[in-house]
């Protein structure tokens, strides 16, 4: 019911959004003679503001035309490379000429970047895919939109999130180097266990995992409080709603994104009400810089996507309430995942300092299971003065997190990937 009413809210509200965007059109023209009037400027800033927060926000492009190699514009297109009814794998493929002239013929490491699905899209790691381009072979994983999955393609569950993965990494083949932000943690580190226990020579060469709920009963934060607070049975009345007619998925049971995006805007709710202010008042004033990085970072984060029930009923039992994984209880289609199989994959943890999403020792928690990793394959870092965004996105990431993950990869990354054909190597993967 309650996905029916916000639906209808949307549509009930679209013509008035639209007499906004005609009236900002028609104070704002050059046409206007009264449109340098104050009362102008400002009844115009009202029907922008009107028309952002009543907007229906869709899935973001990439926009990651090109890349700059050694200084040369290299063209980049994200073409998905392998595909589920529930993910796309994209590879972020580089201009193979321009590539050449610019690096020679170095082969650069292939990283699979496994993004969160806990709500927002794979674009919200823009700036992280965008780091990582200029000298790697760039791959993400694109979760597709619970509700644009139609009921015939079946469940998704931890399992087959753990299945998932490693497809992709078998298809990638040996030396790869996954990277797990935020959400995915555990079930990667899940996916290289099973895979160490299996002896799959596409067991990737490293694993770097960032702000991630490794073991949730560390430096607890609200939403891991939450978790503990309440029981199952509150979160399948109150988050798990029925998608309604209008989409492919229809009456599929999902965690709604906007459901969830209400509960990250009300753990903040004064900073978004501030920013909003001001993005009204920079519209009044004509100040189009700051207007455009408000309207760029909204356009991302208010684009919602949503998850099938089972798997988010699976994540709140097994990682926040249970803690399977860190308890050794953690199975995957009936066989123990043991942490402790992983010995020939190099492990890096990445936390913020002001991190209150996952707390400080929860990414860390993964050097605690993984016993058997040599001490000199493992590296663990902590950045100060960033929350958890920042640990993948922002300023600090890009001069202080991403060298250090360069640096990493690098140091085990073996002879032949540097050298190889990469073409051979995913045949062997194949096989």
């Amino acid at each position: 019911m309650l996905y029916s009413l916000y639906e209808l809210g949307h549509l009930s509200v679209a013509p008035w959004r639209i007499a906004a965007m005609m009236q900002s059109s028609m104070l704002r023209s050059p046409l206007n003679p009264a449109s340098e009037l104050e009362v102008a400027k400002t009844a115009a800033a009202a029907s922008d503001l009107f028309e952002s927060v009543t907007r229906r926000y869709r899935k973001p492009d990439w926009l990651l035309p090109t890349t700059s190699v050694n200084s040369v514009e290299v063209a980049v297109t994200p073409t998905p490379v392998w595909s589920s009814p529930w993910c796309n794998m994209v590879h972020f493929a580089r201009d193979g000429e321009a590539l050449e002239r610019a690096r020679g013929k170095r082969t650069d490491p292939t990283v699979l970047i496994v993004a969160p699905m806990s709500g927002h899209y794979a674009t919200l790691l823009r700036s992280t895919v965008e780091a990582f381009l200029p000298e790697h072979e760039v791959y993400i994983t694109d979760w597709i939109d619970a509700r644009m999955v139609p009921l015939m393609m079946g469940r998704f569950d931890l399992n087959d999130y753990i299945d998932h993965v490693i497809s992709m990494l078998r298809e990638l083949g040996p030396d790869t180097h996954v990277v797990a932000v935020c959400q995915p943690g555990p079930l990667v580190l899940a996916a290289v266990s099973i895979m160490a226990q299996q002896d799959d020579p596409c067991s990737p060469a490293t694993i770097t995992i960032m702000g991630s709920p490794i073991d949730a009963r560390k430096s607890p934060t609200e939403p891991n409080k939450l978790a503990e607070k309440r029981d199952i049975a509150w979160f399948k009345q109150n988050m798990i709603h029925t998608v309604p007619p209008l989409y492919p998925g229809a009456f599929r049971r999902v965690y709604p994104g906007f459901v969830q995006l209400a509960s990250f805007m009300g753990m903040n709710m004064q900073r978004h009400v501030d920013a909003h202010y001001a993005y009204y008042q920079n519209l009044v004033k004509g100040d189009g810089d700051d207007a455009r990085k408000h309207r760029e970072f909204y356009d991302e984060y208010l684009a919602v996507m949503d998850l099938s029930e089972e798997f988010y009923i699976q994540t709140l039992v097994e990682i926040f309430q249970e803690y399977r994984l860190p308890l050794g209880l953690m199975e995957h289609r009936g066989v123990k995942v043991d942490p402790g199989a992983i010995t020939k994959t190099a492990l890096l943890t990445v936390e913020g300092e002001k991190d209150d999403i996952s707390g400080i020792g929860q990414t860390q928690a993964a050097h605690d299971i993984c016993v058997n990793i040599p001490e000199a394959m493992r590296r663990d870092y902590i950045q100060p003065g960033v929350g958890h965004y920042g640990v993948f996105s922002g300023r600090r990431f890009q001069t202080e997190i991403y060298p250090r993950m360069r640096e990493f990869i690098r140091n085990f990354q073996t002879p032949a990937s540097r050298s190889g054909d990469r073409r051979a190597k995913l045949k062997v993967g194949a096989d």
